[in-house]
């Protein structure tokens, strides 16, 4: 009997054990993002439609940050000073947009080297944004870097024409001096740089020749650029400069020819041309804010 006894405590201590819970696992450690990709964010992606058929996505990560995607690649662009917009810069690319009339206008650009921003053009985008603000940084908002007050509409292409004023020489430097005049019925404001694409005389843009935004003594813009309101038949003018000396340390002995100057408004993406030529050195032209004045400021160049 006693033996029986046993043998029925023992299956019941089986039962009870095979009824209780198993313990538990520890949790695993939360997932961190791979040295070298961006880390998530939780904020919608925009889709920007370009003029020439592709689309630039841009995630706005935080009140600094623009996360953009182009052609498979993705790079982190940071809010820096601007004329007027919302300007984003990385080691390669430049995001820079502004809203004009219920619509979000943009150009993604490819940054020259040696961190100066020289930009060429890429693609030139827009968004709707009736219904509601653009997600990023909003042009003129107070703590945006590089802004100040500005007065009056912003000017756009269709109400601009651009003419070359004057030219000066000097220390194997040249500058044209440039305007941009309102042909519109209203006043308009402009502020900071021009957008600049230059063409060969077959129309093709001249990519390895890369802009290098500077202010008015030739140093890097570093500033804010005073704002300039245009009544109709209003004037702006901007410096455009570079060398006539061809960089034989890096093999360059001759010139490209540009033959065209291909101009935006800050902020816009409707281009103003003029038939212009001349032959930029170098790798580079320099490229001056809009201004009130149109005297050119010849600033000898230093190295190529």
């Amino acid at each position: 009997m006693r033996h029986g006894h046993m043998t029925t405590l023992g299956a019941v201590a089986l039962v009870l054990t095979s009824c209780s819970p198993p313990a538990e696992e520890p949790a695993a450690p939360p997932v961190q993002p791979s040295p070298g990709q961006p880390a998530p964010s939780t904020m919608p992606v925009v889709g920007y439609a370009c003029e020439s058929g592709q689309t630039v996505n841009v995630q706005y990560v935080d009140d600094a940050t623009a996360r953009v995607t182009y052609k498979g690649a993705t790079a982190d662009l940071r809010l820096t000073p601007s004329g007027s917009g919302a300007r984003y810069s990385g080691a390669e690319w430049e995001w820079w947009s502004a809203t004009r009339d219920g619509q979000e206008q943009a150009t993604l650009g490819r940054v020259g080297p040696n961190d100066q921003v020289g930009v060429t053009v890429l693609e030139r985008c827009t968004r709707p944004t009736s219904g509601g603000a653009a997600p990023g940084p909003m042009p003129g908002q107070p703590g945006q870097p590089g802004m100040a007050p500005v007065s009056g509409a912003p000017c756009r292409g269709p109400q601009l024409q651009l003419a070359a004023e004057a030219s000066d020489a000097g220390a194997g430097s040249r500058e044209t001096v440039f305007s941009l005049r309102n042909v519109g019925t209203q006043a308009c404001t402009l502020q900071g740089h021009v957008g600049l694409t230059l063409q060969d005389g077959q129309g093709r843009n001249l990519t390895a020749v890369r802009t290098d935004r500077i202010d008015v003594g030739g140093g890097p813009f570093t500033g804010t650029a005073p704002a300039v309101t245009l009544p109709p038949q209003g004037k702006a003018f901007f410096g455009l400069r570079w060398s006539v000396v061809p960089n034989e340390a890096a093999g360059q002995r001759t010139c490209p020819t540009a033959a065209k100057v291909s101009v935006t408004a800050p902020g816009d993406s409707s281009p103003t041309a003029l038939n212009q030529s001349f032959t930029p050195c170098g790798g580079r032209v320099r490229l001056t804010p809009l201004r009130a004045t149109q005297e050119p400021e010849i600033v000898p160049q230093v190295g190529p």
